[in-house]
């Protein structure tokens, strides 16, 4: 307990010394994390749906089985209170910022980074669904790399910015080689590739479970929508999920900004958003084709 007293007090120190800026307005509202309680939690849901309850008032939006938003709002999370674990398997500093650890793992590799756990999840969404044939991303130098040509045995060849592709593999269509083309896809794709690649989406009416909030760059940061709430006159609440750096579990994450609605997040496209520890200047959302 004193420890976490002790880092409170040093958030909001640090906070202070940079009064007025948006680091400082973040590091504020993270140390707010550590003492204000969030509402709509059912401690007992195994799900992100049966976790998140909705606010009076708006009902959870209805999604059709089999799609890739289902597949979120009904994606399995570890008993609540589950640590934020990094890929070294030591917990991560910061246990106050979410609500719900998704179950999937963090390879001790440390490459499943933002970008590279959202990814892994739409992937082993197409691959439970028999639809394999549609994973595949774009390098960041745009070049694409599909599981199907991994499979076939074809490999990246990489010098500088021009990429070939050679078969020097044999065939293998197995689940343990699927995880090896995603090591593959995490070493070379990322948050600026997801964001030359896919389609945007341009208003907050059209956003739907699985799109995502992109900052691109080295570094930048994603995060998805994995639930959304609608009430009577239109008005949405959003959930959202993510990885990070250093690799490590995939969260659902409280919302800094107003505890009164924690964790969902009221949306303005192309606004400036905060999520604990972080924010992004503009909200640009993107979809998976």
């Amino acid at each position: 307990m004193k420890k976490w007293i002790l880092l409170i007090a040093i958030l909001f120190g640090t906070s202070f010394f940079f009064f007025g800026t948006k680091k400082g307005k973040v590091i504020q509202h993270t140390a707010l994390t550590f003492v204000i309680p969030v509402n709509y939690i059912n401690e007992s849901g195994k799900t992100v749906s049966e976790r998140i309850e909705v606010p009076e008032g708006y009902n959870r939006v209805e999604t059709k089985n089999g799609s890739f938003a289902n597949y979120l709002q009904n994606y399995a999370l570890k008993p609540f209170g589950a640590e934020v674990i990094n890929y070294d398997g030591r917990p991560y500093v910061y246990q106050s910022g979410h609500v719900g650890v998704m179950e999937i793992t963090v390879p001790s590799n440390g490459l499943q980074q933002c970008a590279d756990a959202l990814m892994r999840i739409r992937s082993e969404y197409l691959w439970d669904n028999n639809i394999q044939s549609k994973i595949g991303f774009n390098f960041t130098s745009g070049h694409f790399c599909s599981w199907s040509k991994y499979a076939e045995g074809y490999r990246p060849k990489i010098n500088a910015n021009k990429v070939t592709f050679q078969k020097i593999a044999k065939t293998n269509y197995t689940k343990q080689n699927f995880y090896n083309y995603l090591n593959l896809i995490y070493t070379y794709a990322g948050t600026q590739s997801l964001f030359d690649e896919l389609p945007a989406v341009d208003s907050i009416s059209k956003l739907q479970i699985g799109d995502m909030l992109i900052k691109p760059g080295s570094p930048g940061h994603v995060i998805m929508i994995v639930d959304i709430a609608e009430n009577s006159d239109g008005n949405r609440l959003f959930i959202f999920a993510q990885g990070n750096t250093p690799a490590q579990s995939v969260h659902l994450l409280k919302n800094p900004n107003d505890t009164s609605i924690s964790p969902w997040y009221e949306l303005e496209m192309n606004a400036y958003l905060e999520i604990p520890t972080y924010y992004f200047n503009n909200t640009q959302f993107m979809r998976f084709k």
